[in-house]
Protein backbone atom coordinates (compact mmCIF):
# COMPACT_ATOMS: atom_id res chain seq x y z
CA UNK A 1 0.00 0.00 0.00
CA UNK A 2 0.98 3.34 -0.84
CA UNK A 3 -0.25 6.64 0.55
CA UNK A 4 0.98 10.01 -1.52
CA UNK A 5 -0.23 13.13 0.02
CA UNK A 6 0.20 16.26 -3.30
CA UNK A 7 0.49 19.26 -1.32
CA UNK A 8 -0.64 22.32 -3.56
CA UNK A 9 0.96 25.19 -1.00
CA UNK A 10 -0.24 28.25 -2.91
CA UNK A 11 -3.96 26.59 -2.06
CA UNK A 12 -3.10 24.96 1.20
CA UNK A 13 -5.19 22.03 -0.50
CA UNK A 14 -3.78 18.35 0.32
CA UNK A 15 -4.63 15.72 -2.66
CA UNK A 16 -3.69 12.16 -2.05
CA UNK A 17 -2.97 8.85 -4.38
CA UNK A 18 -3.63 6.05 -2.79
CA UNK A 19 -2.08 2.62 -4.45
CA UNK A 20 -2.49 -1.11 -3.63
CA UNK A 21 -1.65 -3.96 -5.64
CA UNK A 22 -1.54 -2.38 -9.21
CA UNK A 23 -5.16 0.17 -8.37
CA UNK A 24 -4.85 3.53 -7.73
CA UNK A 25 -7.42 6.05 -6.35
CA UNK A 26 -7.19 9.62 -6.45
CA UNK A 27 -8.82 12.02 -3.35
CA UNK A 28 -9.66 15.65 -4.71
CA UNK A 29 -7.45 15.93 -7.25
CA UNK A 30 -6.49 19.21 -8.45
CA UNK A 31 -7.30 20.35 -12.10
CA UNK A 32 -4.26 19.71 -13.77
CA UNK A 33 -4.21 15.85 -13.37
CA UNK A 34 -0.89 14.45 -15.70
CA UNK A 35 1.22 14.43 -12.60
CA UNK A 36 -1.34 12.04 -11.13
CA UNK A 37 -1.61 9.91 -14.27
CA UNK A 38 2.56 10.08 -14.14
CA UNK A 39 2.98 8.74 -10.96
CA UNK A 40 0.40 5.94 -11.84
CA UNK A 41 2.39 5.20 -15.06
CA UNK A 42 5.52 4.92 -12.53
CA UNK A 43 4.05 2.07 -10.50
CA UNK A 44 2.70 0.56 -13.38
CA UNK A 45 -0.25 1.12 -12.16
CA UNK A 46 -4.53 1.83 -12.82
CA UNK A 47 -5.96 4.57 -11.83
CA UNK A 48 -9.74 3.07 -11.10
CA UNK A 49 -11.39 5.34 -8.46
CA UNK A 50 -11.85 9.54 -8.07
CA UNK A 51 -12.92 10.10 -4.74
CA UNK A 52 -14.53 13.68 -4.43
CA UNK A 53 -14.87 14.56 -0.42
CA UNK A 54 -17.36 17.26 -1.60
CA UNK A 55 -18.09 19.91 -4.23
CA UNK A 56 -15.15 22.63 -3.44
CA UNK A 57 -15.38 25.91 -3.34
CA UNK A 58 -12.04 27.07 -3.64
CA UNK A 59 -10.50 25.29 -6.44
CA UNK A 60 -11.65 23.12 -9.44
CA UNK A 61 -11.07 20.13 -9.12
CA UNK A 62 -9.66 17.35 -11.97
CA UNK A 63 -12.14 14.73 -11.39
CA UNK A 64 -13.87 15.27 -14.75
CA UNK A 65 -10.59 15.72 -16.96
CA UNK A 66 -9.06 12.73 -14.59
CA UNK A 67 -11.58 10.31 -15.78
CA UNK A 68 -11.90 11.17 -19.12
CA UNK A 69 -8.30 10.72 -19.70
CA UNK A 70 -8.05 7.26 -17.61
CA UNK A 71 -11.72 5.63 -17.44
CA UNK A 72 -11.78 6.06 -14.06
CA UNK A 73 -14.85 6.22 -11.87
CA UNK A 74 -15.93 9.84 -10.08
CA UNK A 75 -17.23 8.54 -6.51
CA UNK A 76 -19.02 11.44 -4.67
CA UNK A 77 -20.87 10.57 -1.09
CA UNK A 78 -24.98 10.84 -0.57
CA UNK A 79 -27.66 12.85 -1.51
CA UNK A 80 -24.51 14.48 -4.36
CA UNK A 81 -26.14 15.74 -7.99
CA UNK A 82 -23.80 16.19 -10.82
CA UNK A 83 -24.27 17.07 -14.36
CA UNK A 84 -21.73 14.71 -15.39
CA UNK A 85 -21.30 10.58 -15.43
CA UNK A 86 -20.75 9.82 -11.47
CA UNK A 87 -21.56 7.37 -8.97
CA UNK A 88 -23.33 7.84 -5.62
CA UNK A 89 -22.29 6.15 -2.90
CA UNK A 90 -24.42 4.92 0.15
CA UNK A 91 -23.25 5.43 3.60
CA UNK A 92 -20.92 3.12 4.85
CA UNK A 93 -20.26 1.79 1.10
CA UNK A 94 -17.23 0.22 0.22
CA UNK A 95 -15.04 0.01 -2.63
CA UNK A 96 -12.13 -2.46 -3.08
CA UNK A 97 -8.77 -1.05 -4.47
CA UNK A 98 -6.46 -3.71 -4.68
CA UNK A 99 -5.71 -5.36 -1.61
CA UNK A 100 -7.07 -2.42 0.82
CA UNK A 101 -10.94 -1.54 1.33
CA UNK A 102 -12.37 2.44 1.07
CA UNK A 103 -15.44 3.06 2.80
CA UNK A 104 -17.52 6.61 2.13
CA UNK A 105 -18.76 7.42 5.52
CA UNK A 106 -21.62 10.24 4.70
CA UNK A 107 -20.08 13.09 7.06
CA UNK A 108 -22.86 16.67 6.73
CA UNK A 109 -22.01 19.61 7.58
CA UNK A 110 -19.65 21.54 5.81
CA UNK A 111 -21.47 20.61 3.05
CA UNK A 112 -24.48 18.21 2.58
CA UNK A 113 -22.83 16.08 0.63
CA UNK A 114 -19.29 16.10 2.67
CA UNK A 115 -18.32 12.36 3.13
CA UNK A 116 -15.10 11.16 4.81
CA UNK A 117 -13.00 8.24 3.27
CA UNK A 118 -12.01 5.60 5.79
CA UNK A 119 -9.37 3.27 4.81
CA UNK A 120 -9.02 0.09 5.97
CA UNK A 121 -5.61 -1.46 5.43
CA UNK A 122 -4.17 -5.35 4.23
CA UNK A 123 -5.22 -6.69 7.37
CA UNK A 124 -8.73 -4.93 7.40
CA UNK A 125 -7.73 -2.42 10.37
CA UNK A 126 -8.59 1.30 10.15
CA UNK A 127 -5.39 3.06 9.07
CA UNK A 128 -6.82 6.62 8.18
CA UNK A 129 -9.39 8.87 7.22
CA UNK A 130 -9.81 11.49 4.60
CA UNK A 131 -11.56 13.93 5.78
CA UNK A 132 -12.06 16.83 3.50
CA UNK A 133 -13.34 19.83 4.76
CA UNK A 134 -15.13 17.93 7.62
CA UNK A 135 -11.81 17.83 9.83
CA UNK A 136 -8.86 19.86 9.94
CA UNK A 137 -5.53 19.40 11.79
CA UNK A 138 -6.64 22.05 14.51
CA UNK A 139 -9.89 23.06 13.04
CA UNK A 140 -13.01 21.64 10.92
CA UNK A 141 -15.00 23.20 8.20
CA UNK A 142 -16.92 26.21 8.05
CA UNK A 143 -20.70 25.50 8.08
CA UNK A 144 -22.02 28.60 5.96
CA UNK A 145 -21.30 27.65 2.44
CA UNK A 146 -23.83 25.35 1.25
CA UNK A 147 -27.10 27.64 2.61
CA UNK A 148 -29.83 26.48 0.88
CA UNK A 149 -33.32 27.25 1.06
CA UNK A 150 -34.53 26.82 4.53
CA UNK A 151 -31.18 25.50 6.09
CA UNK A 152 -29.33 27.51 7.96
CA UNK A 153 -25.34 27.58 9.06
CA UNK A 154 -26.43 26.69 12.25
CA UNK A 155 -28.70 23.82 10.60
CA UNK A 156 -25.51 22.31 8.90
CA UNK A 157 -22.90 23.22 12.39
CA UNK A 158 -25.47 20.89 14.32
CA UNK A 159 -24.91 18.62 11.29
CA UNK A 160 -21.20 18.70 11.26
CA UNK A 161 -21.35 18.00 15.25
CA UNK A 162 -22.89 14.91 15.00
CA UNK A 163 -21.05 13.98 11.89
CA UNK A 164 -18.25 14.10 14.07
CA UNK A 165 -19.13 12.64 17.05
CA UNK A 166 -20.84 9.74 15.08
CA UNK A 167 -18.38 8.92 12.53
CA UNK A 168 -14.87 10.00 13.05
CA UNK A 169 -14.72 10.21 17.06
CA UNK A 170 -15.73 7.04 17.13
CA UNK A 171 -12.97 5.55 15.38
CA UNK A 172 -9.54 4.90 17.44
CA UNK A 173 -7.01 6.93 17.95
CA UNK A 174 -4.30 5.43 15.99
CA UNK A 175 -6.32 6.48 12.90
CA UNK A 176 -4.29 8.63 10.95
CA UNK A 177 -6.72 12.55 9.31
CA UNK A 178 -5.50 13.58 6.09
CA UNK A 179 -7.49 16.68 5.64
CA UNK A 180 -7.78 18.30 2.34
CA UNK A 181 -6.80 21.99 3.78
CA UNK A 182 -4.28 23.39 5.97
CA UNK A 183 -3.53 26.90 7.25
CA UNK A 184 -4.12 29.74 5.04
CA UNK A 185 -6.89 28.39 3.28
CA UNK A 186 -10.51 29.88 3.56
CA UNK A 187 -12.67 26.87 4.52
CA UNK A 188 -11.76 27.13 8.22
CA UNK A 189 -10.69 29.49 10.63
CA UNK A 190 -7.95 27.85 13.02
CA UNK A 191 -5.91 25.38 10.52
CA UNK A 192 -2.64 24.25 11.73
CA UNK A 193 0.23 24.61 9.25
CA UNK A 194 0.82 20.76 9.88
CA UNK A 195 -0.74 18.86 7.21
CA UNK A 196 -1.47 15.39 8.81
CA UNK A 197 -2.20 13.90 12.42
CA UNK A 198 -4.02 11.38 14.10
CA UNK A 199 -7.31 11.17 15.92
CA UNK A 200 -6.12 10.68 19.00
CA UNK A 201 -4.00 13.97 19.16
CA UNK A 202 -6.77 15.86 17.25
CA UNK A 203 -9.52 14.76 20.40
CA UNK A 204 -6.76 16.36 22.68
CA UNK A 205 -5.89 19.28 20.74
CA UNK A 206 -8.63 20.61 18.19
CA UNK A 207 -11.13 22.90 20.05
CA UNK A 208 -14.55 21.45 18.07
CA UNK A 209 -13.25 17.70 19.59
CA UNK A 210 -13.30 18.39 23.03
CA UNK A 211 -15.21 15.80 24.63
CA UNK A 212 -17.50 18.32 26.99
CA UNK A 213 -18.29 20.29 24.21
CA UNK A 214 -22.40 20.55 23.78
CA UNK A 215 -24.04 20.83 20.05
CA UNK A 216 -25.39 24.09 21.33
CA UNK A 217 -21.44 25.26 22.39
CA UNK A 218 -20.01 23.97 19.25
CA UNK A 219 -22.94 25.68 17.02
CA UNK A 220 -21.75 29.00 18.12
CA UNK A 221 -17.76 28.28 18.64
CA UNK A 222 -17.92 27.21 14.68
CA UNK A 223 -20.30 29.90 13.84
CA UNK A 224 -18.57 32.56 15.50
CA UNK A 225 -16.38 35.29 13.73
CA UNK A 226 -17.02 33.97 10.39
CA UNK A 227 -15.62 36.23 7.76
CA UNK A 228 -17.80 36.01 4.01
CA UNK A 229 -16.89 33.63 1.73
CA UNK A 230 -14.89 35.11 -1.28
CA UNK A 231 -17.15 35.69 -4.01
CA UNK A 232 -15.40 33.27 -6.32
CA UNK A 233 -16.45 30.10 -3.74
CA UNK A 234 -19.98 29.55 -5.24
CA UNK A 235 -18.92 30.24 -8.73
CA UNK A 236 -16.15 27.32 -7.87
CA UNK A 237 -18.73 25.14 -7.01
CA UNK A 238 -21.16 25.35 -9.85
CA UNK A 239 -18.07 24.23 -12.38
CA UNK A 240 -17.18 21.06 -10.08
CA UNK A 241 -20.67 20.41 -10.18
CA UNK A 242 -21.87 20.71 -13.82
CA UNK A 243 -18.23 20.78 -15.47
CA UNK A 244 -15.75 22.93 -17.25
CA UNK A 245 -13.16 22.86 -20.25
CA UNK A 246 -10.38 20.57 -19.87
CA UNK A 247 -6.38 22.29 -18.51
CA UNK A 248 -5.51 22.01 -21.93
CA UNK A 249 -7.70 23.60 -23.82
CA UNK A 250 -7.29 26.47 -21.40
CA UNK A 251 -3.52 26.68 -21.71
CA UNK A 252 -4.03 26.39 -25.97
CA UNK A 253 -6.19 29.36 -25.40
CA UNK A 254 -4.08 31.67 -22.78
CA UNK A 255 -0.64 30.43 -24.26
CA UNK A 256 -0.30 33.24 -26.93
CA UNK A 257 2.69 35.42 -27.15
CA UNK A 258 1.44 38.91 -27.54
CA UNK A 259 3.71 41.37 -29.17
CA UNK A 260 3.99 44.70 -27.73
CA UNK A 261 1.66 46.52 -30.05
CA UNK A 262 -0.28 42.84 -30.51
CA UNK A 263 -0.65 43.02 -26.17
CA UNK A 264 -1.67 46.87 -26.18
CA UNK A 265 -4.66 46.60 -29.08
CA UNK A 266 -6.02 43.04 -27.84
CA UNK A 267 -5.61 45.56 -23.98
CA UNK A 268 -7.92 48.09 -25.69
CA UNK A 269 -10.57 45.92 -27.79
CA UNK A 270 -11.58 43.38 -25.24
CA UNK A 271 -11.68 45.90 -21.79
CA UNK A 272 -9.02 42.91 -20.41
CA UNK A 273 -7.32 43.37 -17.12
CA UNK A 274 -3.39 43.55 -17.09
CA UNK A 275 -2.25 41.20 -14.27
CA UNK A 276 0.78 41.38 -13.69
CA UNK A 277 2.90 38.89 -11.47
CA UNK A 278 6.54 39.06 -11.01
CA UNK A 279 7.68 39.76 -7.68
CA UNK A 280 6.56 42.59 -5.70
CA UNK A 281 10.12 44.05 -6.17
CA UNK A 282 10.17 44.20 -9.65
CA UNK A 283 6.74 45.53 -9.95
CA UNK A 284 6.90 48.81 -8.06
CA UNK A 285 10.15 49.90 -9.83
CA UNK A 286 7.96 49.87 -13.04
CA UNK A 287 4.67 48.30 -14.46
CA UNK A 288 2.56 48.95 -17.21
CA UNK A 289 -0.33 51.84 -16.30
CA UNK A 290 -3.42 50.32 -14.40
CA UNK A 291 -2.39 47.18 -14.32
CA UNK A 292 -2.90 45.18 -10.76
CA UNK A 293 -0.07 43.27 -9.01
CA UNK A 294 -0.75 39.74 -7.44
CA UNK A 295 3.08 38.19 -7.73
CA UNK A 296 3.43 34.34 -8.33
CA UNK A 297 5.64 34.21 -4.91
CA UNK A 298 2.25 34.40 -2.82
CA UNK A 299 -1.03 32.87 -2.34
CA UNK A 300 -1.30 33.90 -5.75
CA UNK A 301 -4.60 31.72 -6.91
CA UNK A 302 -7.03 32.78 -3.90
CA UNK A 303 -6.16 36.50 -4.13
CA UNK A 304 -7.42 36.72 -7.79
CA UNK A 305 -10.13 34.85 -6.56
CA UNK A 306 -11.00 37.00 -3.41
CA UNK A 307 -9.94 40.78 -5.74
CA UNK A 308 -11.15 39.89 -9.21
CA UNK A 309 -14.98 39.82 -8.84
CA UNK A 310 -15.92 37.96 -12.51
CA UNK A 311 -13.91 34.76 -13.29
CA UNK A 312 -15.32 35.76 -16.74
CA UNK A 313 -13.10 38.82 -16.87
CA UNK A 314 -10.64 38.73 -19.89
CA UNK A 315 -6.80 38.77 -18.37
CA UNK A 316 -3.74 39.71 -20.18
CA UNK A 317 -0.87 38.58 -18.26
CA UNK A 318 2.97 40.19 -17.65
CA UNK A 319 5.02 37.25 -15.98
CA UNK A 320 8.92 36.26 -15.90
CA UNK A 321 9.91 34.81 -18.90
CA UNK A 322 9.36 31.36 -18.33
CA UNK A 323 6.40 31.46 -15.83
CA UNK A 324 3.57 31.36 -18.80
CA UNK A 325 2.09 28.54 -18.00
CA UNK A 326 2.16 28.22 -14.48
CA UNK A 327 0.26 31.67 -14.20
CA UNK A 328 -2.54 30.24 -15.94
CA UNK A 329 -2.46 27.06 -15.04
CA UNK A 330 -2.77 28.40 -11.14
CA UNK A 331 -5.67 31.17 -12.33
CA UNK A 332 -7.35 28.16 -14.25
CA UNK A 333 -7.16 26.20 -10.64
CA UNK A 334 -9.37 29.12 -9.20
CA UNK A 335 -11.96 29.07 -12.19
CA UNK A 336 -9.86 31.97 -14.33
CA UNK A 337 -10.17 30.98 -17.77
CA UNK A 338 -10.07 33.90 -19.67
CA UNK A 339 -6.83 34.18 -20.35
CA UNK A 340 -6.25 36.09 -23.87
CA UNK A 341 -2.00 35.81 -23.68
CA UNK A 342 1.02 36.89 -22.55
CA UNK A 343 3.58 40.41 -23.08
CA UNK A 344 5.90 38.37 -24.78
CA UNK A 345 9.73 39.11 -23.70
CA UNK A 346 7.88 40.10 -20.22
CA UNK A 347 7.59 43.71 -18.66
CA UNK A 348 11.76 44.23 -20.56
CA UNK A 349 10.02 43.97 -24.13
CA UNK A 350 7.45 47.28 -22.83
CA UNK A 351 10.52 49.08 -21.57
CA UNK A 352 12.34 48.39 -24.74
CA UNK A 353 9.67 50.51 -26.74
CA UNK A 354 9.74 53.55 -24.30
CA UNK A 355 6.14 53.36 -23.84
CA UNK A 356 4.81 54.76 -20.82
CA UNK A 357 5.18 52.91 -17.08
CA UNK A 358 4.06 53.58 -13.96
CA UNK A 359 6.04 53.21 -10.99
CA UNK A 360 4.88 52.75 -6.94
CA UNK A 361 5.93 54.56 -3.97
CA UNK A 362 7.65 52.16 -1.45
CA UNK A 363 9.65 53.35 1.18
CA UNK A 364 11.60 51.51 3.96
CA UNK A 365 9.85 51.22 7.91
CA UNK A 366 12.04 54.24 8.83
CA UNK A 367 10.59 56.55 7.11
CA UNK A 368 7.24 55.99 8.25
CA UNK A 369 8.87 57.29 11.85
CA UNK A 370 8.70 60.44 9.96
CA UNK A 371 5.40 60.41 8.66
CA UNK A 372 3.57 59.45 11.72
CA UNK A 373 5.36 62.00 13.69
CA UNK A 374 3.82 64.39 11.02
CA UNK A 375 0.50 62.31 12.01
CA UNK A 376 0.42 60.75 8.47
CA UNK A 377 -2.36 58.43 7.40
CA UNK A 378 -1.73 54.74 7.66
CA UNK A 379 -3.71 52.17 6.97
CA UNK A 380 -3.03 48.14 8.11
CA UNK A 381 -4.05 45.90 5.27
CA UNK A 382 -3.45 42.42 7.09
CA UNK A 383 -6.45 40.54 8.37
CA UNK A 384 -8.32 41.31 11.27
CA UNK A 385 -6.82 38.55 13.46
CA UNK A 386 -3.23 39.61 12.42
CA UNK A 387 -4.58 42.98 13.32
CA UNK A 388 -6.12 42.42 16.69
CA UNK A 389 -3.35 40.78 18.10
CA UNK A 390 -0.64 43.39 17.54
CA UNK A 391 -0.99 46.84 15.27
CA UNK A 392 -0.10 50.65 15.07
CA UNK A 393 -2.21 52.70 17.67
CA UNK A 394 -5.20 54.70 15.65
CA UNK A 395 -4.26 52.44 12.27
CA UNK A 396 -7.32 51.46 10.70
CA UNK A 397 -7.82 48.08 9.62
CA UNK A 398 -8.80 47.55 5.55
CA UNK A 399 -8.25 43.98 5.24
CA UNK A 400 -7.09 43.28 1.27
CA UNK A 401 -9.94 40.38 1.01
CA UNK A 402 -12.51 43.08 1.22
CA UNK A 403 -10.34 46.48 -0.22
CA UNK A 404 -13.52 46.72 -2.58
CA UNK A 405 -15.93 47.26 0.02
CA UNK A 406 -13.38 50.02 1.73
CA UNK A 407 -12.44 52.01 -1.32
CA UNK A 408 -13.87 55.25 -0.03
CA UNK A 409 -11.89 55.07 2.69
CA UNK A 410 -8.95 56.32 1.21
CA UNK A 411 -8.09 60.07 0.75
CA UNK A 412 -7.59 61.29 -2.88
CA UNK A 413 -5.71 64.39 -1.90
CA UNK A 414 -3.32 63.55 0.60
CA UNK A 415 -0.40 61.00 0.30
CA UNK A 416 -1.58 57.80 3.09
CA UNK A 417 0.55 54.86 3.37
CA UNK A 418 -0.27 51.09 3.82
CA UNK A 419 1.38 47.67 5.17
CA UNK A 420 0.87 44.03 5.91
CA UNK A 421 3.14 41.81 7.31
CA UNK A 422 5.92 41.55 4.84
CA UNK A 423 5.06 44.01 1.98
CA UNK A 424 3.47 41.45 -0.37
CA UNK A 425 -0.44 42.37 0.15
CA UNK A 426 0.46 46.05 0.48
CA UNK A 427 2.02 45.75 -3.02
CA UNK A 428 -1.32 44.18 -4.38
CA UNK A 429 -3.88 46.96 -2.53
CA UNK A 430 -1.48 49.76 -3.52
CA UNK A 431 -1.49 48.12 -7.23
CA UNK A 432 -5.67 48.29 -7.10
CA UNK A 433 -5.63 52.03 -5.47
CA UNK A 434 -3.31 53.42 -8.40
CA UNK A 435 -5.55 51.60 -10.79
CA UNK A 436 -8.39 54.00 -9.72
CA UNK A 437 -6.99 56.88 -9.66
CA UNK A 438 -5.12 57.05 -5.73
CA UNK A 439 -1.44 58.02 -7.18
CA UNK A 440 -0.77 59.12 -3.66
CA UNK A 441 -0.53 55.80 -2.03
CA UNK A 442 2.74 54.84 -0.15
CA UNK A 443 3.78 51.16 0.46
CA UNK A 444 5.89 50.60 3.40
CA UNK A 445 8.64 47.92 2.35
CA UNK A 446 8.51 44.94 4.72
CA UNK A 447 5.31 45.65 6.38
CA UNK A 448 4.73 45.40 9.92
CA UNK A 449 7.80 42.76 10.75
CA UNK A 450 10.20 45.45 9.44
CA UNK A 451 7.94 48.41 11.35
CA UNK A 452 8.54 46.56 14.61
CA UNK A 453 12.36 45.57 13.92
CA UNK A 454 12.52 49.81 14.01
CA UNK A 455 12.19 50.06 17.61
CA UNK A 456 10.43 53.13 16.68
CA UNK A 457 9.26 54.72 20.12
CA UNK A 458 6.04 56.24 18.40
CA UNK A 459 4.97 53.24 16.83
CA UNK A 460 2.64 52.06 19.60
CA UNK A 461 1.78 48.32 19.99
CA UNK A 462 -1.69 47.42 20.97
CA UNK A 463 -1.67 43.44 22.28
Amino acid sequence: MKIEQIYTNCLSQGAYYIESNGEVAIIDPLREVQPYIDIAEKDKATIKYIFETHFHADFVSGHITLAEKTGAKIIYGPTAETNFESYIAKDNESFKLGNIEIIALHTPGHTLESTTYLLKNEEGKDYAIFSGDTLFIGDVGRPDLAQKGNITQEDLAGKLYDSLRTKIMVLNDDVIVYPAHGAGSACGKHMSKETVSTLGAQKESNYALRESLTKEQFIKEVTDGLLPPPDYFPLNVKLNKEGYDSIDAILEKGTKALSVQEFEEKANASGALILDVRHQFDFVKGFIPQSIFIGLNGTFAPWVGALIKDTEQPILLVTPVGKEEETITRLARVGFDNVLGYLKGGFESWLETKKEIDTLLSVEATVLETAILNEATVFDVRKPTEYDAEHIKDVKNVPLDYLNDYISVFPKNTDFYIHCAGGYRSVIAASILKSRGYHNVIDVAGGYKAIKQTGIKRVQLVV
